[in-house]
């Protein structure tokens, strides 16, 4: 007898990186993950930048279900020297992003940058002292896979 029907799922995905073959998997995990602008948390002091997102569960649409299920998920990078933004309005908390994928460019080692690629070419881009990476589920999205919505930017292409 499950008391909430949307939480029986299989275990929270927790992935860590610290190279660009790991930053790679999680890049694939959150593939067209949305993000809001309000949702993106820069904390200098601290040197992380916290990212939340509803990303797709691509284990469970590859096994075969028959509709596709949203999680809720924190993306966190630590040993950030530096966060820098294009095209993305952050005076617009409620504007919604489409993650494409991550990146890591290595620097003078072992740093480096890493990109956030948006869809409508909005990108962050991290300068790190060093990759460190870790995406965790947080739980399932009770509001579903639908879509977000034309014009759901508030911003014209």
């Amino acid at each position: 007898m499950p008391v909430n029907e949307g939480n029986a799922v299989s275990p929270q995905l927790k992935l860590i990186a610290l190279d660009a073959e790991d930053l790679a998997v999680i890049s694939a995990h959150v593939q067209d993950a949305r993000v809001q602008t309000c949702d993106i948390v820069w904390r200098q002091g601290d040197k992380r930048l916290v990212v939340g997102m509803n990303r797709l569960d691509w284990e469970q649409t590859l096994a075969g279900e028959t509709s596709p299920r949203r999680l809720i998920a924190a993306l966190r990078f630590d040993r950030v020297l530096s966060c820098k933004s294009r095209n993305i309005d952050l005076s617009t908390p409620e504007a919604i992003l489409e993650l494409v994928g991550i990146e890591f460019h290595p620097g003078e080692a072992p740093g480096g940058s890493v990109v956030l690629m948006f869809g409508r070419g909005e990108a962050l881009r991290l300068d790190v002292e060093c990759l460190e990476c870790e995406l965790s589920d947080l739980g399932v999205d009770g509001l579903g896979a639908g879509d977000p919505g034309e014009g759901a930017l508030g911003q014209d292409a």
